[in-house]
């Protein structure tokens, strides 16, 4: 007897959880024990390619959903790359999958849509007390709350695109999920949100990719006391905040074009800090005093922006406990004459990191600018307690420069 048919059908309808879906259901011919077994299996997966019409695909969903005996789905994953997938089989798949209490559903309609959203999701869906991860993504997918909503287990939410049906659809959504804790959202420019409110009491990671399908009179209110990791992308610059103060944050990655300050007033207490500041100039980048890291040990700093050593010396002076920093400098022109910095004239203004924990230097995509030379000769000349030090030269042809344009 070879060894796989000695497992128990539990173990063996565990086995194919890692496998495909279909690879799973074509396992039923190969004997009499194995023509069933694929339907306790309670992981679904069905993924259109170009290989396959959608019409194959609906058939093969409605013909083997229903066959399945495993008393609770653990995850549904549906990717529509067609735009042929109707929006009513979909409901219906969702609907199924939520009868059979349903712990992870994923529904990701990749494909562009240029008509109204016609996806609605089944009411059911929204009072399911088995979810606990819900990821949708799509315009064609009209978010409409119903009024009896209840999702007691949600833990993972993530809304890529969606369109909601009214403006506080979100915030509503949002104020029956008691347990939430990772909260994604990425939007389009014409979801029918003007104002995106996240107050949540239990939320530990919220991420917000704002990158370019939102405009500029978009309000973003975050008030999320427990949270932990912070991502914010916003590459338009001209969006409304209020962002409560996190005083539980311990790691965030911020990628900003202007308007810093009204992001670090709220993240002082955080470890590890990946920051990139886009293209402006540096007087729009200095925030007001009071602003301390006083935990901040790992900052990850790409800067494109005239000055970037002034920012970089006054972030150095308010992380006293910084021990490793990574340094990228976008390459680009000059808007201003470079004015060095007279760092080393006042050995009692290096920064106290610098001095007593600094441990870590790692310098990418150095090009030799005069800039770039007096902040590495300043580092090397006063981190007592440095233990390594890195600096990669650019190996970009058109950036790779000994000396600044401007210093000619």
């Amino acid at each position: 007897m070879d060894r796989i048919s000695g497992l128990s059908d539990e173990l063996l309808a565990r086995i194919l959880t890692f496998v495909p879906t279909k690879v799973a259901v074509s396992t039923s011919i190969l004997s009499k024990r194995w023509e069933f077994l694929w339907t306790w299996v309670p992981k679904l997966e069905f993924v259109d390619n170009k290989y396959e019409s959608y019409l194959a695909i609906k058939d093969f969903i409605n013909k083997n959903l229903p066959l399945l005996k495993a008393p609770v789905i653990e995850s549904f994953l549906l990717k529509c790359c067609s735009s042929f997938f109707q929006p009513e089989d979909i409901t219906q798949w969702v609907a199924t999958t939520v009868s059979r209490r349903i712990v992870e559903l994923d529904i990701d309609c990749v494909y562009c849509w240029s008509g109204d959203p016609c996806l609605l999701l089944p009411s059911s869906l929204f009072t399911c007390e088995s979810l606990v991860t819900l990821k949708l993504n799509g315009e064609m997918i009209l978010l409409d709350v119903p009024r009896t909503i209840s999702l007691p287990s949600l833990k993972t939410l993530h809304l890529g695109c969606v369109t909601y049906s009214k403006e506080d659809t979100f915030r509503l959504l949002l104020s029956y999920c008691p347990v939430l804790e990772d909260l994604v959202i990425r939007r389009s420019g014409h979801d029918n949100a003007k104002a995106i409110v996240v107050i949540s009491p239990s939320l530990q990671r919220l991420t917000l990719p704002l990158d370019g399908g939102t405009s500029s009179s978009d309000e973003f209110v975050i008030v999320t006391p427990s949270l932990k990791y912070f991502n914010v992308e916003d590459y338009n610059g001209r969006h409304s905040y209020f962002v409560a103060h996190m005083r539980k944050v311990e790691e965030a990655d911020i990628t900003v074009d202007e308007y810093l300050e009204m992001v670090f007033e709220s993240i002082t207490s955080v470890k590890r800090l990946s920051l990139c500041v886009l293209f402006d100039f540096e007087e729009r980048y200095m925030y007001h005093d009071g602003i301390f890291f006083s935990q901040l040990e790992h900052l990850k700093l790409g800067v494109s922006f005239d000055y970037w050593s002034k920012f970089l010396f006054r972030l150095l002076r308010d992380a006293p406990k910084l021990r490793v920093l990574k340094l990228y400098v976008y390459s680009g022109g000059r808007f201003k004459k470079y004015e060095p910095i007279s760092w080393n004239n006042d050995p009692s203004a290096v920064p106290t990191c610098v001095l007593e924990s600094l441990e870590t230097f790692e310098f990418a995509d150095y090009r030799g600018m005069q800039e770039e030379r007096d902040f590495v000769s300043f580092i090397i000349k006063n981190a007592c307690h440095l233990k390594s030090s890195t600096i990669t030269p650019c190996t970009r042809m058109e950036t790779c420069s000994s000396t600044d344009s401007s210093d000619d």
